[in-house]
């Protein structure tokens, strides 16, 4: 059980907040400076109902305040869907029985995003179970940090029906989970860092291939040793990049939508800093390069690094196929500002594919030592501690699965502003 709490004082830093409840309750802050209490009941705590009460404590100059108390009731009763997860270097696997799910079927669920093949639940269901294989960088599954581990979630929900019916005959349901990993540990795994290429099979388009990679210079002919990542820049440097799709379809074309930079690897870490967004550029230093191939995308940036303790950045870019020629596809529409008309177009078959996910990294700015001239070991050693304790399940790795009775979502249209 999770309860988060936001706080917000306008004179005064908020630093603490106090709690009670059952003891085995923990507190947690998290990089948006939330705080999140955590509790997992036992056995014995079936049937029993617990309060759990807090106060936040902000501080100015020697003075201490504290906000009004706000208590939240808890009733431990027994689950209702019968789940497993498991947590691997890569991958979180869940398992659910079908007769646990009030009788819904893998073609009434999803994941937070099943645009790509690999996050449908009807790949490796079975007649008893619901089973789905999320990798930690997909499928809509978000990254949070505290100071002691990182957390990935995703949830199972009912499909939507059409915005436009008025009833539904599917129970509304919501399954969430996560695995947690520990920041530190021992690593005595080895931890390759360089992103192997994606495939993606989807219906019209068959089976291709994207690939993403970094070049030493603007000929973009030789690429960086993947034995040589993570690779080292100076602040300023330039940093080449090429996105390259293969496919058995001649007659398609590649388009980059979006490139965002993050410490981790996954496409919903916040902050992120966006690179190019709506096929537009967005940082002031990126420039693209020209090719005369429809399925190569090549450009550069100067190096940066994220304010704060983050000292690696990944990038991150989303990309579709689209049929090579056709002026109705979002490939021939091209960079559209937030003044173009962001109407989505329907997808039909061999026309333009769903949006799918690449990544590469990590990058780390040049530290002093090795600027004069010391020795890297020590350096690479240490990344591959902290990027061991990202992906590999040390000392206690906890898989989780919360359900809740999906309340119907009021959906809101917003209304036109008139100025007098």
């Amino acid at each position: 059980m999770e309860i988060r709490v936001k706080a917000h004082a306008d004179y005064s830093v908020i630093n603490n907040i106090i709690f009670s409840g059952p003891s085995a309750v923990t507190k947690h802050r998290d990089v948006n400076n939330d705080f999140v209490l955590r509790w997992t009941p036992v056995g014995d705590d079936l049937g029993d109902h617990y309060s759990i009460c807090f106060v936040v404590e902000s501080e100015a100059g020697s003075s201490i305040y504290q906000s009004e108390m706000r208590c939240v009731l808890v009733v431990v009763r027994k689950a209702q869907i019968e789940a497993t997860v498991t947590c691997t270097e890569t991958t979180m696997k869940v398992e659910v029985e079908k007769d646990s799910f009030f009788g819904l079927q893998e073609d009434h669920l999803r994941l937070s995003d099943p645009s790509n093949t690999i996050c449908s639940l009807d790949r490796l269901s079975n007649n008893t179970h619901i089973v789905a294989i999320i990798p930690l960088n997909g499928c809509g599954t978000e990254i949070e940090e505290d100071d002691d581990y990182l957390i990935f979630k995703n949830e199972i929900t009912t499909v939507e029906d059409n915005l436009n019916e008025l009833i539904t005959r599917k129970h509304l349901v919501e399954a969430r989970f996560y695995c947690q990993y520990p920041k530190r540990g021992n690593v005595t795994l080895s931890f390759s860092a360089h992103r192997k290429n994606v495939t993606v099979w989807e219906k019209g388009f068959g089976k291709f291939t994207y690939q993403f990679e970094f070049y030493q210079d603007d000929q973009f002919g030789a690429i960086y040793d993947p034995n040589f990542y993570p690779l080292e820049f100076d602040i300023g440097n330039r940093i080449y990049m090429q996105i390259n799709a293969s496919s058995s379809i001649n007659n398609t074309k590649m388009f980059v939508e979006s490139c965002r930079a993050a410490p981790y690897d996954n496409p919903n870490f916040q902050p992120s800093y966006s690179i190019i967004e709506n096929g537009c550029n967005v940082d002031q230093t990126v420039q693209t390069h020209p090719t005369s191939n429809n399925r190569r995308f090549r450009f550069s940036m100067d190096a940066f690094k994220f304010i704060g303790l983050h000292d690696q950045v990944y990038i991150s870019c989303t990309v579709m196929m689209c049929e090579a020629g056709n002026p109705n596809t979002r490939c021939s529409q091209g960079c559209m500002n937030s003044t173009s008309s962001n109407v989505r177009r329907k997808r039909e078959a061999m026309v333009q594919s769903g949006m799918h996910f690449v990544s590469q990294g990590p990058l780390r700015l040049k530290r002093e030592a090795d600027i004069r001239g010391g020795s890297a070991f020590n350096l690479n050693l240490n990344l591959v501690f902290v990027a061991g304790c990202l992906l590999v399940a040390i000392g206690m790795v906890c898989g989780v699965l919360i359900y809740k009775t999906k309340a119907s979502r009021i959906r809101y249209q917003p209304l036109s502003s008139y100025e007098n």
